[in-house]
């Protein structure tokens, strides 16, 4: 089977993030390691990332890493990434996600048409601080658009920042891309036309695009800028007291 550099590139950063020596199995199926420092996932929490085939899972201690190597065996590996297929089968107390993880490379990138004027700003620049509040705290969280450390692309309607998109420099040379829309003016691609500028910069600079997305309006404008929906990432939080009762199919909610 021909080797996919971009799945191999995504896997990669995933791995750094694990902060423990794990590879995705080139057989499939999936690896679980201990981790309390993992990035996959808030601290003293679950972490399960699919990319292709095969998964990674980080868990807090070498305990509950016993555990859930048992308990997710049973899991399909289609289904490591769903909520409910976790819970039926762990003490769950918290999800996060699941969000899928998209990528592009410079030969798949798809820039869109210049319909609008998209000005360039420095990230924390005073002019993004209304699109944030318009947004409401859940889009601009989900968003990340506080985060960014790149430049800050956005297209004005008058003097009002309307849309705006960047990214945040992950490890392994990946951009992490951030975007977000006035709910005023959506459906009119203006996080099309912002993301695309971004992606390009980001590809300029040699690093690796992901588009991290739960709505579907989110993952569409990946799509259309010629992301590839690799895999996904899921995070749990479980009851530590529950967790060494678990085992496969006992059934926890």
């Amino acid at each position: 089977m021909p080797v996919d550099p971009l799945l191999v590139r995504a896997r990669g950063l995933w791995e750094t993030l694990a902060a423990v020596p794990v590879s995705f199995a080139p057989s499939g199926g999936l690896t679980v390691v201990t981790s309390p420092g993992s990035g996959l996932c808030p601290p003293s929490w679950a972490g399960i990332v699919m990319l292709g085939d095969a998964a990674i899972a980080t868990v807090p201690t070498a305990g509950a890493a016993q555990v859930v190597r048992r308990v997710l065996a049973a899991v399909p590996a289609g289904s490591l990434t769903r909520p409910e297929a976790i819970r039926a089968v762990l003490p769950v107390t918290e999800v996060l996600g699941p969000a899928t993880l998209a990528y592009v490379a410079r030969d798949g990138f798809r820039p869109a048409p210049a319909h609008h004027a998209v000005e360039q700003l420095a990230p924390g620049h005073r002019d993004l601080r209304e699109l944030v509040r318009s947004a409401g705290p859940e889009d601009a969280d989900e968003s990340g658009m506080e985060e960014v450390t790149s430049p800050v692309f956005v297209v004005r309607e008058g003097t009002d920042v309307v849309a705006a998109a960047g990214y945040r420099a992950w490890p392994a040379a990946t951009a992490h891309v951030c975007v977000l829309t006035d709910p005023r003016w959506r459906g009119r691609r203006l996080a099309r036309q912002t993301a695309s500028a971004a992606v390009a910069h980001a590809l300029t600079a040699g690093l690796l695009p992901q588009w991290r997305a739960r709505p579907p309006a989110s993952r569409q404008v990946a799509r259309a800028l010629g992301f590839r929906e690799l895999g996904s990432q899921l995070s749990v939080r479980l009851d530590p007291d529950a967790l060494t009762a678990a085992s496969p199919g006992r059934p926890h909610h």
